[in-house]
């Protein structure tokens, strides 16, 4: 399975960006689907997570929103009121064994996408 995510780019604070992630076979719905952001010399971080509900990073809640089109495989990041700590390559990824506990730890997905940069600067 490869995931494919796109969107990225530069943008003010303040501003939105939609990221894009989109599978090359459909999942089942018990798939996790999640969003992972690294900055420059720090660890991968969880972002966000959707499967039957959503997860989110506390540094995140109530600015990104996270969904899922299942016709599709594809998960969507819709990131609004970006600010410059925001800045870092985003990347996708799935999980198809998966429990709720482990969610936010990247050690649980195993299908990864190439990353998207995405800039939040003035």
């Amino acid at each position: 399975v490869q995931l494919q995510a796109s969107g990225g780019g530069l943008v003010q604070p303040g501003g939105s960006l939609r990221l894009s992630c989109a599978a090359s076979e459909r999942f089942v719905g018990s798939t996790a689907m999640g969003w992972f952001r690294q900055a420059p010399g720090k660890e991968r971080e969880f972002v966000a997570a959707f499967r039957w509900n959503s997860f989110y990073a506390d540094s995140v809640k109530g600015r990104f929103t996270i969904s899922r089109d299942n016709a599709l495989s594809t998960v969507y990041l819709q990131m609004n009121s970006l600010k410059p700590e925001d800045t870092a390559v985003y990347y996708c990824a799935a999980a198809t064994r998966i429990i709720q506990s482990s969610m936010r730890d990247r050690t649980a997905y195993e299908y990864w996408g190439q990353g998207t940069q995405v800039t939040v600067s003035s």
